[in-house]
């Protein structure tokens, strides 16, 4: 079915941009179309059928048809010849009406069967809405003398010295003077990371950086104020990095192929490596980087 039918679907217009008429062979129904084959000349209808979908190929293809007969069923090349029109446009039939000897043909079609004595005439044409009277008040007739005294209104304030628009005084409601604008610097956030970061990765943040997972060698944190792992930190870390000498690392495993701290720089040595896993913490004392375990970090 042809989507998005906001209402009866209308022939298509001419090169000119005008409507072509509606036929009494071809309507179109909010649906889709109604195709009328009870014009009595079955063969001098599927020519004009065919005529108008291919006059406007696009327009017609995909969407869904009734067809209407009537008392005669068509033949077998008549029903083949139908067929074809249909389906090389890739049009459904819906369903069939017209009279006992139709059944057939409908089933040959595979749609619903509606028998149906109608005649071909078109519906009847609804009648024209009446137009709406609508009564205006005084004070609605009386929009030319509400502008002629606006004009008026601002002429005067204009010959006064006063702006056509008011303004607002603050200072006349007591409120003083507006305060001034000044620029506050936002704090500085956390960059929060989940899952591992992997050779060649880095995270640069200004403020914190939060990492659950493991920071293998060949990435890297840097960051203006504290760095925490929650795993093996085996990457280089910069805490501090923009001259905090007071942030720190903390990390469950501390293994940094490098870590800084402000100006301060340390890398991992031969004597920690085998060393049992445990939260250590890496800060600045007297110039000079030292890890502590997380448990006696306050000590120092």
């Amino acid at each position: 079915m042809r989507k998005g039918f906001a209402g009866a679907l209308r022939e298509p217009a001419d090169d000119d941009g005008t409507s072509r008429a509606v036929s009494a062979l071809l309507r179109g129904r909010s649906w889709g179309i109604e195709v009328a084959l009870d014009g009595g000349d079955l063969g001098a209808s599927l020519a004009e059928l065919e005529s108008k979908l291919s006059a406007a190929e696009a327009f017609y293809r995909d969407c869904e048809a009734t067809l209407r007969f009537g008392e005669r069923a068509p033949d077998a090349s008549e029903l083949l010849r139908l067929r074809a029109l249909l389906s090389g446009r890739n049009i459904s039939v819906r369903r069939v009406l017209g009279g006992a000897a139709i059944a057939a043909t409908a089933e040959a079609l595979g749609a619903p069967f509606e028998e149906s004595t109608a005649s071909a005439a078109p519906s009847p044409r609804r009648e024209p809405r009446r137009s709406r009277v609508v009564e205006l008040s005084e004070s609605a007739r009386s929009l030319k003398a509400d502008f002629d005294g606006a004009r008026a209104d601002i002429a005067s304030r204009r010959r006064a010295g006063e702006s056509s628009v008011r303004r607002l005084d603050l200072k006349r409601l007591g409120g003083g003077e507006a305060p001034s604008l000044r620029l506050v610097e936002a704090a500085p956030g956390t960059l929060y990371h989940v899952g591992t970061l992997r050779g060649g990765q880095s995270l640069q943040q200004i403020g914190n950086i939060v990492v659950v997972g493991d920071v293998n060698p060949g990435a890297e944190l840097i960051a203006s104020g504290d760095i925490l792992v929650f795993g093996r930190l085996a990457g280089v870390a910069h805490a501090g990095a923009q001259g905090d000498s007071g942030a720190r690392v903390r990390a469950l495993e501390l293994a940094p192929t490098q870590l800084r701290i402000a100006t301060a720089i340390a890398a991992e040595s031969s004597a920690r490596r085998g060393k049992k896993a445990e939260p250590e913490t890496a800060c600045v004392r007297d110039g000079k980087i030292i890890v502590v375990p997380y448990s006696k970090e306050e000590s120092w």
